[in-house]
């Protein structure tokens, strides 16, 4: 999806897409970079849009490791379905559904969750449910990496994962992104 559909896209349906550009470069590798790819076999991205992070972990995905990608925003599920890996796994439900979703395909838990999600723009109950099932079904140890373009949500993943939150910044996006990197 080029960015003149993603725009399009994003201003009809700014609720779910959260911002009316795609991720920079910049922004796609300060999310993937708190990945340990060696290790992880199964990671759940949430909001992936028109998959410019999506395609950076399918880049660096090891043989064996599953990418469990969740939207809800029917254009851009269509774009991803266009992205053809034998390793991705692309689902139309909210993230709310984690634990059904992983264990549909044989998982118990996840080692990493990459999240776009406009967590401000979502009804509270709803982003408290979908971080709460999240947190459950992360294996210990597992990383949580959510950006953000303001501090708001800062004190509910503190809430979630104590003290285990660290956050970084970056510039070159538009607009500058606050990146959350969650341990459980």
């Amino acid at each position: 999806m080029d960015r003149l559909k993603f725009f399009r896209e994003a201003i009809r349906d700014i609720k779910t897409s959260g911002t009316i550009v795609p991720s920079s470069r910049f922004l796609t590798k300060r999310m993937v970079k708190h990945i340990d790819f060696d290790t992880v076999k199964v990671i759940v991205e949430f909001g992936p849009g028109n998959g410019i992070i999506t395609k950076e972990i399918l880049k660096r995905i090891r043989p064996g490791t599953k990418l469990i990608a969740f939207e809800i925003n029917n254009r851009f599920f269509e774009s991803l379905e266009k992205i053809k890996h034998s390793q991705l796994i692309i689902e139309k439900v909210s993230a709310e559904e984690i634990t059904p979703i992983l264990q549909k395909h044989g998982f118990d838990k996840v080692d990493c969750v990459v999240s776009s999600l406009p967590f401000t723009n979502i009804p509270a109950e709803i982003s408290d449910r979908i971080l709460d099932n999240t947190y459950e079904a992360m294996r210990d140890n597992s990383v949580f990496v959510q950006y953000q373009y303001s501090l708001s949500y800062y004190k509910k993943l503190k809430e979630v994962f104590k003290d285990k939150v660290k956050l970084s910044f970056e510039a070159f996006n538009i607009p500058p992104a606050f990146v959350y990197i969650a341990k459980k």
